[in-house]
């Protein structure tokens, strides 16, 4: 067992939920049983038959429906699929307890192996990014381009607002922190938990909101919840203290794939500064950064994105023998994106506001 890895628990029994999940016009959600696993896949009809697939992996305390607005944006670029992980969103627990990055990879690495879907375009946020850096340097061949947005990669210097996030993997706190916190009520928790991941909360609409609201009020309900938080976010913690050839940065040099990093200038959870070591340290890389943005830069600025990534998706396709050889990076040299002009940001500020 690495020592990303938590020790094997009962599976937790599952209580009735409070509400159904929402799913937005032109989704659907499906379960899918997995060995050891069942996970909730959200997905988007695409705009025509034949597009290339695209997997899209959340963050702690995040769920697929934070990529609704990218993949609408995409929808006519990509055939687009959104994972529940284990534990998150409307995914059960895994049979064994494991909330590790590895655990995660595994669970991506089960689905798209049993789904046939690979290569994919691949895109992960927080620890999502952890997670989608871990499966596109162990399996290539699953992964034609990687794209993410703010990645839970290991920093030396982790930013102060980081550090309640990364406390609540320390055993005993999560359940400090619901004793103190039971007189909270599910908006004060939305607001606290936006305030920390928007660059900018007040264009959250009234009706994101509420939305964000009724799924916190879901999720509450469930025996897992905290548990989950808890031991993702050691995961998260145990991954950044790895080191080796299983250490995230030493993965990042092994990814293949063709990558578009996005980092958002008001990020309060992972370092603006480290999109610059990014950047170098995968090996065919391109940088997005957004320096009005927050932790969730694909729900803030979903055009910008997605603008980002098909000018990817379109020099990916120009590479000679592309066709012939998914998951290959082709060429290696490192090409960066400036940051967003000042009307570029506020046009896609606009286009955020009409998406949320």
């Amino acid at each position: 067992m690495s020592s990303t890895e938590l020790p094997a628990v009962p599976p937790t029994d599952l209580a009735p939920k409070a509400a159904p999940v929402r799913v937005a016009e032109g989704e659907r959600l499906r379960s899918v049983g997995l060995p050891g696993i069942t996970l909730t896949v959200r997905s988007r009809t695409p705009a025509r038959d034949g597009l290339p697939p695209a997997l899209y992996v959340h963050g702690l305390a995040g769920s697929s429906q934070n990529w609704s607005s990218l993949m609408a944006e995409l929808e006519g670029a990509v055939d687009s699929e959104a994972l529940d992980l284990p534990g998150f969103g409307d995914s059960p627990p895994p049979d064994d307890g494991d909330y590790s990055v590895t655990g995660h990879a595994r669970a991506v690495i089960r689905y798209l192996d049993a789904s046939g879907r690979g290569p994919v375009h691949l895109f992960g946020n927080s620890l999502g990014g952890a997670v989608s850096t871990r499966v596109a340097a162990l399996r290539p061949d699953l992964v034609r381009t990687l794209t993410l947005v703010s990645p839970a990669l290991p920093e030396l210097r982790i930013q102060r607002s980081a550090v309640p996030t990364a406390l609540i993997g320390v055993p005993g706190v999560a359940a400090l922190f619901t004793r103190l916190t039971r007189e909270w009520t599910a908006e004060q928790r939305v607001r606290g938990s936006m305030a920390l991941c928007y660059g900018d909360p007040s264009r959250v609409s009234p009706e994101a909101f509420r939305y964000a609201v009724e799924e916190l009020e879901r999720r509450m309900e469930l025996p897992y919840f905290w548990d989950a938080m808890a031991r993702s976010a050691r995961g998260i913690v145990d991954a950044y203290t790895l080191g080796g050839q299983h250490g995230l940065w030493r993965q990042a040099t092994r990814v293949l794939a063709p990558t578009l990093l996005v980092y958002g200038g008001r990020d309060r959870l992972v370092g603006y500064r480290m999109a610059q070591k990014a950047a170098r340290a995968f090996p065919d890389a391109r940088l997005l950064t957004l320096p009005e943005a927050g932790h969730v830069a694909m729900m803030e600025y979903p055009q910008a994105v997605a603008a980002a990534f098909r000018d990817l998706l379109t020099d990916v396709e120009r590479r000679p023998g592309a066709a012939s050889r998914p998951g290959a990076a082709g060429a290696t040299a490192t090409a960066a994106y400036p940051s967003r002009s000042e009307n570029e940001s506020e046009s896609a500020s606009e286009s955020a506001n009409q998406g949320s």
